[in-house]
Order: C-alpha cells, then sequence, then structure tokens
C-alpha cells in the first residue's frame, strides 16, 4: 500500500510548526526533510517515524515508541510517540529533539 497525498498533507499539518517541510515519495511510504535534512518518513503502512539513535532513541522508547524494520533489519527510525499524533506542536517538539540530534 502507497502512501496518498492525504497522509502526505497529515504529517506536513503535523510538523508545520517546523517551517517549510519538503518531502520525496519512495518504497510506498515518504522521506521528510526540514532545511534539506531527513528527519521523519512516512511508511506504507502510514506510520509516521523519527530518525533517532543513542539518547535520544532511549528517551522515544522509553515513550513507547517503536523501532522501524524492515527486511528483517531495523533502521535509526522510531515512531512518533502516540500522544504527538493528535498534538501538533507536541510533534513539533518531538521532531526539534531529533533535529538537533542530528546535528
Amino acid at each position: 500500500m502507497a502512501v496518498s497525498d492525504a497522509d502526505i498533507a497529515f504529517v506536513k499539518e503535523l510538523f508545520d510548526g517546523l517551517g517549510p517541510l519538503t518531502h520525496r515519495k519512495m518504497m510506498g511510504g515518504a522521506t521528510f526533510y526540514c532545511d534539506g535534512q531527513v528527519f521523519a518518513i512516512l511508511s506504507s503502512g502510514g506510520e509516521v517515524y523519527l530518525k533517532a539513535n543513542g539518547p535520544f532513541a532511549e528517551a522515544m522508547e522509553a515513550e513507547g515508541s517503536r523501532i522501524f524494520g524492515m527486511d528483517g533489519k531495523t533502521m535509526g527510525y522510531w515512531t512518533l510517540p502516540d500522544a504527538a499524533l493528535d498534538d501538533p506542536e507536541l510533534a513539533c517538539d518531538w521532531a526539534r529533539r531529533a533535529l538537533a540530534a542530528l546535528s
């Protein structure tokens, strides 16, 4: 199942507080960029993930986030905490932390 334009619009609206975002569809999902930096993906199943490793990944795991995996391999993306899916302010806070951890 591929993500729809409505799915992409939802993610862009969720992270609207970050400023202008760009995206690229790939492998049935989409990758999202802020200032040219990949920080999030939308899986083909409609789940929103943030790029995370180290202490930030640990913080996400403590919030109940799950790591993204494909073909038995895990990648450095964790699901956006459930509470943030309905709260753009909270979603942007998590996204800012993801972007800061990438710097």
